[in-house]
């Protein structure tokens, strides 16, 4: 049990990770989806910390401090959730697949940590 924990967490910190860097830097499809979904730029900055945070606690989960652990997880649950809202608020349903991705990595990463 625990392999499949670290994997997905691995997984889930490096997929967040990845989004938070891509949204510090603005990259191009992160200031186009935003736009879609009626987000304002002002917002992906703070949306960046809020990915980065949830990862950073997922690390410190794994390595040993299960509660922020579960907290993080929690918290990037709660973030892709409103993610999902955005899109199907604005109807846009052609990438529905990434935030419903990250909250499926996020929401296995919760599992695997409260059973853990």
């Amino acid at each position: 049990m625990f392999t499949a924990y670290a994997i997905i967490t691995v997984v889930t910190i490096l997929a967040n990770a990845g989004i938070a860097a891509a949204d510090f830097l603005g990259a191009r499809f992160v200031l186009a989806n935003s736009a879609e979904v009626g987000l304002p730029q002002t917002w992906i900055p703070w949306l960046a910390v809020l990915k980065a945070a949830g990862a950073a606690g997922l690390l410190l989960g794994l390595l040993g401090v299960p509660v922020v652990g579960v907290a993080a997880a929690t918290g990037l649950v709660l973030f892709y959730l409103g993610a999902v809202a955005a899109h199907i608020r604005a109807r846009v349903y052609y990438n529905f697949a990434f935030p419903g991705g990250y909250l499926a990595l996020a929401a296995a990463a919760f599992a695997l940590a409260v059973t853990r």
